[in-house]
């Protein structure tokens, strides 16, 4: 297969590299413990571990999912953080959805603004189901 030039290219980070374990109890959600390693894959102790929970809430709609960071030095409080830092996460991401609706509902759609096409003759929008003027 050819290259195609506008196409970007992905490249790893190699300064930012991480060895990643999952921690789960198979139900509720997992922590994934992020350990810092060099291009060699030896330990990068010259950078912190990082601690990410992942879980999901079932709604009307399907599943919705969080994935959020956890500060916290090591895997035992991790879980011990997991429960409030899910919580918080969920009720920014339930902020979020509320305002997004909010924006949507707030949307006015004016007849003959935008959509492109060509008016109709008299200033009205073409097609049917609108008004006429005389």
């Amino acid at each position: 297969m050819g290259s195609d030039d506008r196409l970007p290219r992905i490249e790893i980070d190699t300064s930012a590299l991480y060895r990643e374990e999952t921690f789960t109890d198979g139900v509720n959600g997992s922590i994934h413990r992020l350990t810092p390693v060099t291009t060699t894959g030896d330990t990068d102790s010259e950078r912190p571990v990082r601690f990410t929970g992942h879980t999901q809430l079932m709604t009307s709609a399907g599943a919705l999912p969080l994935a959020f960071e956890i500060e916290a030095g090591d895997l035992a409080e991790a879980l011990e953080k997991f429960p409030d830092t899910a919580q918080q996460q969920l009720q920014q991401t339930i902020k979020r959805m509320e305002e997004m609706r909010r924006e949507q509902a707030s949307s006015l759609y004016v007849p003959g603004q935008g959509g492109g096409g060509n008016p109709a003759p008299g200033g009205g929008a073409g097609g049917g189901g609108g008004l006429q003027m005389p």
